[in-house]
């Protein structure tokens, strides 16, 4: 079965100032990574647009509506100390929404067997009403609400490994008994949440704590130990990925130890549960990763194990 990937040049009007990590730049590399022979079989797709009814399966329409009003004419508007709005930005953060949808149709239709979402601004920050951390709206809880509420699936899996706590993802999905979240990430760092005693309203969050200096030893015993059996008793009928690569040792933002082969183990182990679980069927989004020639690496990676997988 083919992997789709899923991208848009609107995702490059999202524009931060000089310096931000979050940058145009990022999407750029990905694409260069992922355009060369070794994934001529990837099946390219554009991100559709997302619309507010989307938005709207994790964020209330007041939310959406602030967000919109704030987009400039032209320039940039801050959100927060890290979070910015372009004149691009509402498009960019739609067709980020609308891939993950698509992304999630694509595989439970048939068309695709897995797909990978290459969009920006990223979304695992972003809360219920509240952005944060260069993410305007949650894109993977969207994409799990659509399979849960749309395609009437009952069990969908959410794993984050991005170096960050994913707590907007947290605390869109926290009381939702149909979805497993589980999140690795650098402890402490910011957001500061993320806490193991952390385990949503049913028992269905699971935080894993990595100390900071920590490589990819200790993630894959944290995972064999803990992530890969959650995962397996739970029984996912989709596995949904928040693929962030800036726990690799070269990221500037975070202090793991992460080499570019440790994403390929990650990848392929997660994609075996799916296979046992799903039929295969996995959906990952782009989250961070800011040192853009191991961005680049790892992403390339990553996809290529989705493929042979």
């Amino acid at each position: 079965m083919t992997v789709a990937l899923f991208m848009h040049e609107d995702c490059l009007d999202h524009v931060t100032p000089e310096g931000h990590p979050e940058q145009v730049a990022r999407l750029r590399r990905i694409a260069e990574a992922l355009g060369g022979p070794d994934f001529g079989a990837l099946d390219r797709r554009a991100a559709p647009l997302g619309e507010d009814a989307d938005i709207a399966l994790c964020h209330p329409q007041s939310y959406i509506d602030r967000i919109a009003a704030g987009v400039p004419d032209e320039g940039r508007a801050r959100l927060d100390e890290d979070t910015w709005l372009s004149a691009g930005s509402m498009t960019a953060a739609r067709r980020a929404v609308g891939g993950a949808i698509a992304a999630v149709d694509a595989v439970l239709d048939g068309s695709a067997q897995k797909a990978f979402v290459a969009a920006r601004p990223p979304g695992h920050h972003a809360e219920t009403a509240t952005p944060m951390g260069f993410c305007l709206f949650g894109n993977i809880a969207i994409a799990a609400r659509h399979a849960m509420e749309r395609r009437g699936l009952s069990r969908v899996a959410v794993v984050d490994f991005d170096v960050h706590h994913g707590n907007g993802t947290q605390d869109l999905l926290w009381n939702e008994a149909r979805a497993l979240f589980i999140g690795s990430h650098q402890s402490p760092l910011w957001p500061g949440t993320g806490r193991a005693s952390e385990t949503g309203a049913h028992g269905n969050v699971m935080n894993i704590e990595l100390a900071t200096g920590s490589g990819g030893a200790e993630m894959r015993a944290a995972y064999e130990a803990e992530v890969f059996p959650a995962l397996e008793d739970f029984k996912p009928e989709l596995l949904l990925v928040s693929a962030g690569f800036d726990a690799h040792a070269r990221d500037p933002l975070a202090q793991l130890n992460w080499q570019t082969d440790d994403y390929v183990w990650l990848t392929e182990r997660l994609c075996d549960i799916a296979a046992r679980h799903c039929g295969g069927k996995l959906v990952s989004l782009l989250e961070g990763g800011y040192d853009l020639d191991a961005l680049a690496q790892a992403s390339a990676a990553h996809v290529g194990a989705l493929l042979s997988a």
